[in-house]
Parts: structure tokens; sequence; C-alpha cells
């Protein structure tokens, strides 16, 4: 699954993340936008040093990558990219959208983002460009955009599109946590990466390398 070039004027959903791992969560909601906005494709963009999230036991990038490969590999809309796993340093919303607009010349994009994010994007880097280079998506469960949507910085909302979807309930920090105690991670995440944090111990201290 590569980022070849599309044909003008198509429509792709942009999902970055740690990923770490990507878990049933992130699929339903990037499946979700897909839909609810007719995307061509959705490309997921595991984060390779993710200025905002950072901490000590936080898996490789190639392991990032190589889970959410897994996680997608049989659902023929979903893509995913090298751009911020190869870079050097810290990777930046607004750069790696400079480059899918080089790749996509004449692509309509959507970045897709939970609220959480959506509330902080004042604090992100060069967060306007972001803004003049996609269509932000915030999705959030229904009813918490309500509850939230007055929080976020003006200039930065009225640029939004929001969509209420339901959610499931599993986060990464769950996963990790339960890899670590050598609990089962099975419908948390798909079957391929719950093999994967096994295989490569990851998680756990302990990693195979």
């Amino acid at each position: 699954m590569g980022t070849d070039g599309g044909p003008r004027g198509s429509k792709i959903g942009i999902m970055g993340g740690t990923f770490d791992p990507i878990h049933y969560g992130h699929l339903f909601i990037a499946e979700a936008a897909r839909r609810a906005l007719c995307l061509d494709r959705l490309i997921f963009v595991p984060a390779g040093a993710p200025p905002h999230k950072q901490y000590e036991a936080m898996a490789p990038a190639e392991d990032r990558y190589a889970m959410t490969a897994l996680a997608i590999k049989d659902n023929p809309r979903f893509e995913i990219s090298r751009v911020e796993t190869d870079k050097t340093g810290a990777s930046y919303t607004s750069e790696t959208l400079e480059t899918f607009a080089g790749i996509y010349a004449g692509a309509r994009f959507f970045l897709i983002m939970g609220m959480d994010s959506a509330l902080e994007m004042t604090k992100w880097h060069d967060h306007l460009k972001i803004l003049s280079l996609a269509a932000v998506v915030v999705v959030a469960r229904p009813g918490y955009i309500r509850d939230k949507i007055e929080k976020i910085d003006e200039t930065v909302r009225k640029s939004l599109i929001f969509l209420d979807v339901g959610m499931i309930d599993v986060s990464s920090t769950e996963i990790r946590v339960n890899a670590r105690e050598g609990k089962s991670v099975r419908y948390m995440t798909p079957e391929a990466v719950g093999d994967y944090v096994r295989d490569m111990k990851l998680y756990s201290g302990t990693e195979a390398r």
C-alpha cells in the first residue's frame, strides 16, 4: 500500500497519530469519516518523532508503522505513508500536508482528528497553514462536540468540520498496559497487531531486537 498520485479533484483523508499501537477505535473513526465525507482514499500517517507526544515506553517508529500496515491491509480504501516515519527530526502536520499537496496535485485534503487535538490546535506548529491546506475534520462522540465546541479557538473553530459518530471504548494506553502485564488485547486491536505486539515483545521492556 503506497501513496501513488491520484486523479485531480480526488478527496483524500489524512489520519495521523502515534498509533502506539493502532486499535479498533482508530479504524472505526477512519471508516466512519471516509463514508461520511465520501473520500476516495484515506491515508494513515504514523508519526516518526511527534513533537507533542513523547514518553519512555513509545514503540519505535518502524514498529508503529508495521502495526498500522497490518491493521489496514484488508481495506482497499485505506493506505499508509512513510512520510513521517522516514523523516529526521520532529514531524509537523503542516509539513506533511505540504508533501502530500506535491504528490497529489489538485486533490482535496481532509485532516481527521479528535476533539482533544482540535482544542490544542493553536499550539501546533504553523496551525494556520494546516487550515489553508486541508479541511480539518473533528470526530467525536455524539453530544461531546456540543460540550466542547465553545472551548475551541474561534479562528480555528470556524474552519472545522464536525462529525458526530459513535466510538469504540478502547485506548492505546490500555493496550500497552495489558501487554506489559501479560493480559489479552484480543478484540481491542486486529489480531495481526496483537500477534505483532506479542512476538516483538513490545511494551514489555524486553523488545525483540
